[in-house]
């Protein structure tokens, strides 16, 4: 990528737009991360309100935002390999098949979190 020649507030303000419309994207075009969102607006209040303290609260919404995290990142894997051909291979698959392992466990880390925090 070329030096686009922005730098201080400037940057800072394109920064956000380009995240903006990457939030966007993935909120029109992913499902499961508008699932994640929708479940986000009642997990992270919850776990402010769950939690006991700071350390409590952190690992409660942090875990949310790691899902989040982790899908936008699985579904900017897949629209590569998408983008770069629809033909079955097998470096393509293998791809797409540890991007959403890895959103299986941020999900797993989010589950084991939240049961440890309010069980435990």
């Amino acid at each position: 990528m070329a030096f686009s020649g922005n730098s201080g507030f400037t940057r800072i303000i394109k920064a956000c737009q380009y995240s903006w419309q990457g939030l966007s994207a993935a909120y029109k075009h992913e499902a499961a991360f508008r699932q994640e969102i929708w479940a986000s607006l009642v997990l992270i209040p919850s776990g402010f309100w769950l939690g006991n303290d700071g350390t409590e609260k952190a690992l409660l919404v942090g875990t949310v935002f790691l899902v989040l995290i982790v899908e936008i990142l699985n579904s900017s894997i897949e629209a590569v390999v998408d983008r770069i051909g629809e033909e079955q291979h097998e470096l393509a698959g293998r791809a797409k098949d540890m991007g959403s392992a890895a959103v299986a466990i941020a999900i797993l880390l989010l589950t084991v979190v939240w049961v440890l925090v309010l069980v435990g």
